[in-house]
């Protein structure tokens, strides 16, 4: 495929890099995951985190999109300066870490580990789905690993989910 002039400006490519932050040199999942928590943050402390959901899902879907039109104009299959797909997956950790900054840091930790890890399916999902949905799917469901996995942290030590 042969890649189209993209601009850094433009909007699929900025939503997809999360406003350039996948354009670390080296990390740039991190970089996108870091550039995603206050954001997340500040969502699930001023609306909770049914909206902090609802978020990831608007993100998911605006994800899809952006990182087709990204996808189609550089003719790249998953590149790592899209990070879109951590934003997503983070915020579906947070969405377990209620106004809590322990929890906050256990939600980032554990949605790193499974993006970095991939244990199954995510590295299935990862290796076999492609396409702009290949391209979020796995980091969605790294992020709902990590929400299940502090909701377990959170009954064990507090008592509740």
């Amino acid at each position: 495929m042969t890649a189209l002039p993209f601009s850094r400006t433009h909007p699929a490519f900025i939503w997809s890099t999360w406003f350039w932050s996948g354009l670390a040199p080296k990390a740039p999942g991190t970089f996108g995951s870091l550039a995603a928590l206050p954001v997340g943050v500040a969502i699930l402390y001023f609306f909770g985190a049914p909206i902090l959901g609802l978020a990831a899902v608007f993100i998911f879907f605006t994800g899809w999109w952006s990182s087709a039109i990204y996808l189609n104009r550089t003719g790249k299959s998953d590149p790592g300066e899209i990070v879109i797909d951590e934003v997503a997956g983070l915020w579906l950790a947070l969405h377990a870490a209620e106004n809590n900054l322990l929890l906050i840091a256990l939600a980032f930790g554990l949605f790193r580990l499974f993006d970095i890890w991939k244990p199954w399916p995510i590295r299935w999902l990862d290796r076999k789905v492609k396409g702009a949905f290949g391209v979020m799917i796995d980091d969605v469901v790294a992020g709902l690993f990590a929400a299940f996995v502090l909701a377990i942290l959170k009954w064990g030590y507090y008592g509740h989910f």
